[in-house]
């Protein structure tokens, strides 16, 4: 409930996002871990707390201007009390496990308009007599904020999208289920991507291991011990993206058509395996339940001592699916025993292919603008130029 008054209200969320330790407890507003001057002249931290005025599940305009705090009564440089801002001193219980020594009077012309103009003016007060003797001292901690809403895919809460200001547009992506089949190069940087959007759930889908090849081009850097135990891929990046997010499920096989049922009720699929053959099944599969998807690819050559070539996005959706056959927009052929294959794959290209197709599928869901509506996409190395065709 807490981060959930802080999301609704824009002078709490504010106070968030420029790195306060901000909570409510007991119906009063706390800022944990203000640095403060004592009477030794130490710098010390303390709990600076005030009376919370709503106006239903948002904040309204603080109707006192006095305000609170846990810990020795703050002084300035010298270990003087700051007299300017004395009001009382006593022990006093707020509720639960919160306490307070001190209150505080500062009241500027007009009052406080809101609360992150409240809270930020006690602060600077109180901290920048410790920053006089240690300049680094601030209340913005940036501390890690875990997340108390049930229903929330993280553990921990999605600053970046907050801090932005773009938490309404991240929202589009919720409550959606996220098919990957294949997690090599280029599915384990479209996964390292996706699992920082609020999706409901992502199914993995891959019978390979985690070998040492697959540490030079996937996010991350795996220890010894952990590429010795030779974990299934899937198991490895579940275990691994699970520090951050809920309902990664891990399937440890190859899709093909005695299996390809298990496509069923996603909302969208990255399909990134290197075999043409191997792709049918899967793609026949997504066409018949009506599932939108993107294919990878790319085409890398070793030319003397150089490398050239391109990589594919391929969008296949209700409203263009004939493209992928008619115009050999993804080659059914060619499987794991192509002696003459180099199947080149670098780890910036690799990032650069999962980055378009992650792009792509943002654009269906409306996360990104899509005038264009292409189905197909080539970017070509020697030139970088991006080809869009197939347009909707």
């Amino acid at each position: 409930m807490s981060q959930l008054l802080i999301n609704r209200s824009p002078d709490l969320k504010k106070l968030r996002d420029e790195g306060y330790e901000v909570a409510i407890k007991s119906g009063h507003l706390v800022i944990d871990n203000v640095p403060y001057v004592n009477a030794s002249k130490q710098v010390r931290r303390g709990t600076l707390v005030s009376k919370l005025d709503l106006a239903g599940e948002v904040t309204t305009r603080p109707s006192t201007h006095v305000a609170m705090f846990a810990g020795e009564h703050p002084c300035d440089k010298e270990g003087r009390v700051l007299g300017k801002i004395k009001h009382s001193s006593y022990r006093n219980h707020i509720g639960d496990d919160l306490f307070v020594d001190h209150s505080f009077s500062s009241k500027p012309q007009g009052g406080y308009t809101n609360y992150h103009h409240k809270m930020t003016t006690y602060a600077a007060i109180i901290s920048s007599q410790a920053q006089a003797l240690e300049p680094d001292a601030t209340a913005m901690t940036f501390a890690v904020v875990e997340s108390d809403e049930p229903d929330s895919v993280f553990h921990y809460i999605d600053t970046a999208s907050s801090r932005a200001g773009i938490n309404r547009v991240s929202k589009k992506l919720e409550g959606l289920k996220i098919g990957f089949a294949g997690l090599g190069g280029s599915g384990s940087y479209a996964l390292d991507i996706v699992v920082k959007t609020p999706v409901a759930e992502i199914h993995l889908f891959d019978g390979d291991d985690f070998l040492q090849h697959n540490a030079f081009r996937s996010p991350g850097a795996p220890s010894v011990d952990e590429l010795r135990k030779k974990p299934k891929k899937v198991d490895f990046l579940r275990d691994r993206y699970s520090h951050m997010r809920k309902n990664i499920f891990a399937t440890a096989y190859h899709i093909d058509e005695s299996n390809a049922a298990c496509l069923e009720g996603m909302d969208f699929v990255f399909i990134c395996v290197d075999a043409g053959d191997v792709k049918r099944p899967i793609i026949e599969k997504l066409e018949e339940l009506g599932i939108p998807f993107v294919d990878v690819g790319m085409g890398i050559e070793l030319v003397g001592d150089t490398l050239l070539g391109m990589l594919r996005v391929t969008t296949s959706t209700a409203d263009m699916r004939d493209h992928v056959r008619d115009k050999k927009r993804i080659s059914f052929s060619g499987g794991h025993d192509d002696e003459y294959k180099q199947n080149i794959q670098i780890a910036d290209l690799n990032a650069l292919n999962a980055a378009l197709a992650v792009i792509k599928w943002k654009k269906l869901f409306g996360v990104y603008l899509d005038l264009d509506r292409e189905h197909f996409s080539i970017y070509v190395l020697d030139g970088n130029k991006i080809l869009n065709e197939d347009n909707s």
